[in-house]
């Protein structure tokens, strides 16, 4: 019930929550055969650890596009997103489920970008400039997982760098002042959090 409450699909669920998994997920080796072994189990718990320790060297892109179609919660989108963006060809997926009307499969693009905006410390910052188009062509998607996301991604990128900042928040602030509900909430909420004298106190001391 409480997963439930929180948006987890529940339907196969064992009730094991994250604290218990990701201690087990660092015991193990990664292992990428044993993670695609994992994920057809089609249970929560399995395809968590699925993504906890998989390898995303030896992930193929048919091997995402065919887990992106299993997506059935937010919580499992969020978790594999990760494990996504560690891929050589993460750009590629992010374009492709981007354009993808499935909610979940869209969600995946924008957790991708926040989660690379965060772990891909090599990745030029020109890599995410690049993406802002797209977060601006979808944040008019009213649909919960997806706009979340998309907010999510345009925060991530403006907390990067010094370099990233400015235009992230030029971002912001003109879906702020956009006519689209749901594009004025994603930018609202953006410019609250780039804006904060933590963050840019922060940034003052970051790469540019």
């Amino acid at each position: 019930a409480g997963m439930a409450r929180f948006g987890i699909n529940t339907r196969t669920a064992l009730g094991v929550g994250n604290s218990d998994l990701r201690p087990l997920a660092r015991k193990l080796k990664k292992n990428q055969e044993r993670s695609l072994l994992l994920w057809d189990t089609d249970i929560r718990e399995a395809r968590l650890m699925a993504a906890f320790t998989g390898e995303p060297k030896k992930l193929d892109i048919g091997q995402c596009r065919r887990w992106a179609a299993d997506f059935d919660s937010w919580e499992i989108v969020d978790t594999v997103a990760d494990l996504f963006a560690e891929t050589p060809f993460w750009r590629e997926l992010v374009e492709e489920f981007a354009k993808d009307e499935r909610e979940f499969v869209r969600r995946t693009a924008f957790a991708m970008l926040a989660w690379a905006a965060v772990h891909l410390k090599k990745e030029p910052d020109a890599s995410f400039l690049a993406a802002l188009p797209l977060i601006e062509t979808h944040a008019g998607d009213p649909r919960n997982f997806v706009r979340k996301a998309v907010n999510w991604a345009l925060r991530q990128i403006g907390k990067r760098s010094r370099a990233l900042h400015a235009p992230a928040l030029a971002l912001a602030e003109k879906l702020a002042a956009s006519s689209d509900k749901t594009a004025r909430w994603i930018g609202k909420d953006a410019v609250k959090e780039l804006s904060d004298v933590k963050q840019l106190e922060r940034l003052a001391t970051t790469r540019l």
